[in-house]
């Protein structure tokens, strides 16, 4: 599909962008929640471009309810570019509803020098007046100097009056939303290094942490989400990536030697393992179309899985990444589908 044959499709109004909360049973896992200490209100289901989604299904997704989106400019830009087009609608200066969206962009330049150039290609590519978080990409173990450097431009980036608002006023013009929101509104950053993660959690310079997170790789759960009170207004938003798998292989593939009729998790059980830790705000899905946004909300409305669904995913996990073999496991452990 081209997107310069994209019909245009119709924008979500404010009322419908509420259709999930008007039409969510009880649970107690709300659709909507705070991230973190920022003041914006996101869906706990998060969708970037990572799947190659089309734009008239990310206006699909804007339109029952999902409002954070997770935008790359320059590592993944081909894979990502399909869903462009739709994130110009809902996020440019012309948006009726762009207070209705939360735009997480990512840079993987981590270069201080390189940050307005950065900026730009994202203001340019989708005409917009503000990003909601701007993250640093891909921290890894290597990359802790590197990391400090970037974010002690964090004063500078984000919020109004700074810097970057003042230079982007200059290139693009000014606009009542730029002067209100400034140019970067909170700073994030995705690591591929839990112990990093762990380090920088509580630092006053980053707003938003995002980490890997699935059954088959738990180590955030205990060196991130754990170490923080849910209750705790200024502890960082929390965002998780790869709950359907990683290194180790998809995880809806079934592990060798589990029994035929044991529960086998869905994509949408996936992402509710991540939704069920300590302080997890958005679980970021990389979904393909419009079918599995339905089945990824429908899961959701399912609420948070029981203690007795966790620990069976557990070793559901440890038996993926073959740090456990079914012989291990005793009948009572495993989970049967009726």
């Amino acid at each position: 599909m081209k997107l310069t044959n994209l019909a245009s499709p119709k924008v979500a109004s404010a009322s419908e962008v509420s259709y999930v909360t008007n039409n969510f049973p009880e649970s107690n896992l709300p659709f909507y929640r705070k991230l973190g200490r920022t003041d914006l209100t996101v869906s706990c289901l998060g969708l970037g471009g990572g799947g190659s989604i089309s734009s008239e299904d990310t206006l699909y997704a804007f339109e029952r309810g999902i409002n954070y989106f997770f935008y790359s400019s320059d590592l993944h830009h081909y894979i990502y570019s399909s869903m462009s087009e739709a994130l110009r609608q809902i996020s440019s200066r012309r948006s009726s509803v762009r207070e209705k969206v939360v735009l997480a962009t990512v840079t993987y330049i981590k270069s201080p020098e390189m940050a307005l150039a950065a900026l730009l290609d994202q203001f340019v590519e989708l005409n917009i007046d503000y990003i909601d978080v701007l993250f640093w990409g891909w921290i890894g173990e290597n990359d802790g100097a590197a990391l400090q450097n970037c974010l002690q431009l964090s004063p500078d980036l984000r919020g109004t009056n700074s810097v970057y608002q003042r230079t982007i006023e200059k290139m693009f013009g000014a606009s009542d939303r730029l002067k209100k929101m400034g140019a970067v509104r909170y700073i994030g950053a995705s690591f591929h290094d839990i112990n990093l993660a762990q380090q920088c959690l509580h630092s006053d310079l980053l707003d938003v942490v995002m980490v890997r997170h699935n059954v088959a790789h738990r180590s955030a759960q205990s060196q991130i989400f754990n170490q923080l009170d849910v209750q705790d207004p200024s502890r960082p938003g929390i965002v998780t990536f790869k709950s359907t798998g990683s290194h180790s292989g998809s995880l809806w593939n079934i592990p060798v030697g589990l029994p035929e009729k044991c529960w086998r998790p869905t994509v949408p059980d996936l992402y509710r393992y991540s939704l069920t830790q300590n302080c997890v705000d958005v679980c970021l899905t990389g979904l393909t179309q419009r079918e599995e946004i339905d089945a990824a909300i429908f899961g959701v409305q399912q609420g948070k899985l029981t203690a007795t669904e966790v620990e069976y995913l557990n070793l559901y996990g440890d038996l993926h990444r073959n740090k456990l073999k079914i012989q291990e496991v005793s009948p009572e452990q495993l989970l049967y589908q009726i």
